[in-house]
C-alpha cells in the first residue's frame, strides 16, 4: 500500500490509540519508509545519479509528499546521519553502563559505531566525495549536521563523565569530548578506506586510538599540560573548515567568521 495515504491505520479506541497516536505513527512511517528508499537507490545508483522524483517513485509516495519529509537530497542525509547516531546511542547503553575504565569506555563506543556503521560501509563510500566538500550541507561539520554531531560529542562527554577513576579537570570538560569526537571522525575516515575483511583494521584502529586517547586524557590532569590541549582545541577551531561554526572559543568569547 502507498505511504502517502494520510488517513490514520487505527481508528479510536483500537489498541487503546488515538487519532493523533495513529496519524504520528503513520507520518513516522512514511518518512522510514521515503529514507530506507533513498539510502537503498543512493546504494544502487549513487547519490548524484538519484533524483527525489526517483526516491518518491519508489517509495509509492507523491513528490510533494517527499519534499514535506525531506526538503531534498541533503536532508535524507541528515536523516541517515540522524539514525547512525540514534542507533548509536543506543548502542553504547551496555558498554558505559559496565565499564568504569576510561580506555574500555571508549574503545566499546567506538567499536559500537563500528557495528552500527557497518551494513552502511559501501554507501558511506559512495557519498563520501560530497561529504568531503566542507561546504557541503552534507560535510559532518556543517550547520545542517548539527542534531547528529552534538549526539555524537554528548556520548563522549558520557563516557569521560563515568570514567570513575580519571579525574578530568573544569576547564576541559568542554574541550575534551569535542577532541575525542574529532578523533572519532579519523576512524571514520578510516574506515570508509578499510577493505580489510570485517574493516578488521578499523576495529583495531579503535582499540589503540582508545589507548592513546585515554593516555592522552590522564595527562591533560596535570596543569602544565592543560595549554597544551587548549592549543589543540583552538588549531582545529581555527583551521579545521566548519569548526568555527562548531566549536566555542576556548578563551570563552566569539571569535568573527
Amino acid at each position: 500500500m502507498p505511504a502517502n495515504n494520510d488517513s490514520p491505520n487505527e481508528r479510536p479506541g483500537e489498541g487503546g490509540g488515538t487519532p493523533a497516536k495513529a496519524e504520528q505513527t503513520k507520518s513516522e512511517q512514511t518518512r522510514a519508509l521515503i529514507l530506507e528508499t533513498a539510502m537503498r537507490l543512493f546504494r544502487e545508483r549513487g547519490y548524484d545519479k538519484t533524483t527525489m522524483r526517483a526516491i518518491a517513485q519508489e517509495a509509492g509516495v507523491s513528490v510533494g509528499n517527499a519534499y514535506y519529509y525531506f526538503a531534498g537530497k541533503e536532508h535524507l542525509i541528515q536523516g541517515f546521519y540522524d539514525r547512525i547516531a540514534a542507533e548509536h546511542q543506543a548502542a553504547v547503553r551496555g558498554v558505559l553502563g559496565r565499564e568504569t575504565d576510561l580506555e574500555a569506555r571508549l574503545a566499546g563506543v567506538l567499536k559500537a559505531w563500528l557495528d552500527v556503521a557497518m551494513p552502511y560501509h559501501e554507501f558511506a563510500v559512495q557519498f563520501f566525495k560530497n561529504a568531503a566538500d566542507p561546504d557541503s550541507p552534507l560535510s559532518p561539520f556543517s550547520p545542517e549536521s548539527e542534531h547528529a554531531r552534538v549526539e555524537a560529542i554528548s556520548v563522549h562527554r558520557e563516557v569521560l563523565a563515568g570514567a570513575t577513576k580519571t579525574k578530568v579537570p573544569e576547564e576541559l570538560r568542554d574541550v575534551l569530548p569535542e577532541l575525542m569526537w574529532l578523533s572519532q571522525m579519523g576512524l571514520v575516515l578510516y574506515w570508509i578506506f578499510d577493505r580489510t575483511e570485517g574493516r578488521e583494521r578499523s576495529y583495531r584502529l579503535a582499540e589503540r586510538g582508545a589507548r592513546l586517547t585515554a593516555r592522552g586524557v590522564y595527562l591533560s590532569r596535570f596543569r602544565v599540560l592543560r595549554p597544551l590541549v587548549h592549543e589543540v582545541h583552538e588549531l582545529f577551531t581555527d583551521f579545521l573548515p566548519g569548526m568555527t561554526r562548531v566549536l566555542p572559543d576556548p578563551g570563552g568569547a566569539g571569535r568573527a567568521d
